[in-house]
């Protein structure tokens, strides 16, 4: 069976750098805590509570810790969450991705100018809710064709779009066209980074090409999520798991190629475990 890895599998240069800034605090003998999972994967959040890091799941919760470093985690948080937890007197180390900071800033700016904001992305998706946190003024998140049709503003106001950084590149082509043509005055920012639509066109080109597909990632990976639907379209037999426990080498083994791709917060060492295992 020929078994062929991704080159863009893995952490993106955002995840690693989140997940180092909380291995490089720890060794600072200081309680540290990161505001929600660091990032969308299962293994690294339990490494880091081995390790004494706990996860801040709400702004209620820091009323009753020790005073300590908060880092804000790869998706970022809202203007109101990031100025509520410097106001209770902790340390705050921000480990945002850039390119969702660069995002944050474009839609302050645009929304302070006047502009309606309307993200492209899951409306449920942390990134997506620390970004509508950052305008101030009305902000509608659109996921879907039939939410892009609905859209509408009640006056002349201008339009800014922006993207969550991990959607579907096509999607949100096609939804910027469909709002585009209802004649609004319309600023479409395309955020979605580099490394993400690298890692989705290299994985919809090896699907295309194997008889399977292996997408690894965290149930919670929006990223991931969407290779595995980008995957699925070109190859029936894709399959998505979190670890090697959770892939059936026998069934693998009626395959001539296997591809195999995983989400920007899957671990090197995950993925290497399950391309050895295909390959024996």
């Amino acid at each position: 069976m020929e078994v062929t890895l991704a080159k863009s599998a893995g952490f993106c240069f955002g995840v690693k750098r989140a997940v180092d800034t909380v291995y490089k605090e720890i060794r600072k003998n200081r309680p540290v805590y990161t505001y929600g999972p660091i990032i969308h994967n299962d293994e690294v959040v339990k490494d880091l509570e081995k390790k004494g890091v706990k996860v801040i799941k709400s702004l209620e919760e820091i009323d009753d810790i020790p005073k300590g470093t908060i880092i804000i985690r790869s998706h970022g948080v809202s203007k109101k969450e990031y100025d509520t937890i410097l106001a209770k007197g902790f340390e705050i180390v921000d480990a945002t991705c850039p390119f969702v900071k660069k995002i944050h800033n474009s839609v302050l700016k645009e929304s302070k100018e006047g502009k309606e904001i309307v993200i492209i992305g899951n409306a449920n998706h942390p990134e997506v809710q620390g970004i509508k946190g950052w305008s101030d003024s009305n902000c509608t998140v659109i996921e879907t064709e039939e939410e892009a049709l609905k859209y509408s503003i009640s006056n002349n106001k201008k339009v800014c779009i922006v993207a969550q950084t991990t959607f579907n590149y096509k999607k949100f082509k096609d939804l910027v066209e469909i709002i585009s043509k209802k004649g609004y005055d319309i600023l479409a920012l395309n955020t979605i980074c580099n490394a993400t639509e690298e890692r989705q066109t290299e994985a919809r080109e090896l699907a295309k090409v194997s008889d399977a597909m292996i997408v690894i990632g965290g149930k919670q990976s929006s990223n991931t999520q969407k290779l595995v639907e980008i995957c699925k379209s070109e190859c029936d037999d894709t399959y998505y798991i979190q670890t090697l426990v959770d892939l059936d080498l026998e069934k693998l083994k009626s395959f001539r190629s296997v591809g195999i791709t995983a989400g920007a917060s899957t671990p090197n060492n995950i993925i290497k475990e399950v391309q050895i295992a295909c390959q024996k």
